[in-house]
């Protein structure tokens, strides 16, 4: 089995997490997803599922992998910045 950690973007509260986990849970092979809303952190063990059937998954829910490649992490960082920022205020 194989634990992986994936930076997505758009994760903003428990119901995402929510939504993201019950959707992985289906997957033939995902045998476990947990979320952690503050670090956008998509947490899956997985075995005989190709890692992009899990990635096409997300993005297909709206939580697409955030890499320095697509730009997305850049805005992770950003809006975990501004969130961090409103609440040292």
């Amino acid at each position: 089995m194989k634990t992986e950690n994936i930076i997505v973007a758009n994760v903003k509260c428990s119901g995402c997490a929510t939504t993201i986990k019950k959707e992985l849970l289906q997957i033939s092979g995902v045998k476990n997803a947990t979320v952690e809303v503050e670090k956008d952190m998509v947490t899956v063990s997985y075995e005989d599922v190709d890692r992009d059937v899990i990635v096409r998954k997300l993005h297909s829910l709206g939580y697409p992998e955030a890499t320095e490649k697509n730009g997305l992490l850049l805005q992770v960082r950003s809006y975990a910045s501004c969130m961090i920022g409103k609440m040292n205020r």
